[in-house]
């Protein structure tokens, strides 16, 4: 479910657009790192082919369609930052930078929330273009995403 956000954010300070989304489940043991394996693992098969369309058609504008090859990365998303109770993903390109974080917040009922959160900083007219292209699917994708990590069986 969509959940509130506040700019500025200290995963990027500089931000312009935020959305966030959480999931309460229960395994109390769960860590960021985990969490964030789960939600890429989690991917819908229909994502792969949006993302082969998105990557062929920024490729000629000289967008980065992939993390550079020794980054530590977790699913496509370079590790920007890791702490106790979270981890930070992003990568930065000419048109905009992001960051993806998750969250784990956890509870004396055995119960945590994973909070999944995207900050886009837009450098140009072709970063707010991009992002107005991607948002409906965006949209659709994390929801989807967390649910498929985190749904039960």
């Amino acid at each position: 479910m969509a959940v509130p956000i506040s700019l500025p954010h200290p995963a990027m300070i500089d931000a312009d657009w935020a959305d966030s989304f959480a999931i309460t489940i229960d395994d109390p043991d769960i860590t960021p790192e985990r969490a964030a394996q789960k939600i890429m693992d989690g991917r819908p098969v229909w994502m792969g082919y949006l993302l082969a369309l998105r990557n062929a058609m920024v490729r000629p504008l000289g967008l980065k369609t992939a993390p550079e090859p020794d980054a530590d990365v977790i699913g496509l998303f370079p590790v920007i930052e890791r702490g106790d109770d979270f981890i930070v993903l992003g990568m930065d390109d000419r048109h905009l930078d992001f960051r993806l974080t998750v969250e784990v917040e956890k509870f004396q009922c055995g119960q945590t929330v994973i909070r999944s959160s995207t900050l886009i900083r837009r450098h140009n007219m072709l970063g707010r273009m991009y992002l107005g292209t991607i948002m409906p699917f965006h949209k659709a994708i994390v929801p989807a995403m967390l649910n498929g990590a985190f749904a039960s069986p």
